[in-house]
C-alpha cells in the first residue's frame, strides 16, 4: 500500500505514506489499510492528505515512482471527491479575497490609534 501510494503521487517518501496508514487516513474497501497491504486493480481506496480527501479506483500497479503523467494512469478519481476538493479548496480562497488587505505601513495617526486602542484595555 504504502509503496502503491508512493508511486501514485500521493506522498512525497515512502516512509510518509506508511505514516498516514499507520495513524489510519487510508482506506481500501472501507477498511483501515496497513502499509503492507498490497494493493490490487479494482480496490477502492480513501485517502486523507493535506490536499483534501480522494476517493479512488486503483485502475493499475506501479512498484516505481515516475513522472506524474504516467502516476495519473494508476488511478480514477470519483466526480463527487473532485468536486468536494475544489469546493474546499474555493472556500479556502473566499476569506482571503473578501477582506483588503492594510496598504504597506500604518501612518503617523493610525499608529496613535493603534497605541490609543491598546491603552484602552
Amino acid at each position: 500500500m504504502d509503496k502503491w501510494l508512493w508511486a501514485a503521487r500521493f506522498f512525497k517518501t515512502r516512509a510518509l505514506a506508511a505514516r498516514a496508514c499507520e495513524l489510519g487516513r487510508i482506506e481500501a474497501n472501507g477498511q483501515p489499510a496497513k502499509p503492507a497491504r498490497e494493493v490490487r486493480a479494482g480496490d477502492r481506496l480513501r485517502v486523507t492528505t493535506e490536499g483534501g480527501e480522494f476517493q479512488l479506483e486503483v485502475l493499475g500497479l506501479s512498484e516505481m515512482r515516475g513522472p506524474a503523467a504516467v502516476a495519473q494512469t494508476l488511478y480514477r478519481e470519483d466526480d463527487s471527491s473532485r468536486e468536494a476538493r475544489q469546493r474546499a479548496a474555493a472556500e479556502r480562497r473566499a476569506p482571503g479575497a473578501c477582506s483588503a488587505a492594510p496598504g504597506g505601513r500604518p501612518s503617523k495617526r493610525d499608529r496613535r490609534r493603534i497605541i490609543q486602542f491598546r491603552q484602552s484595555d
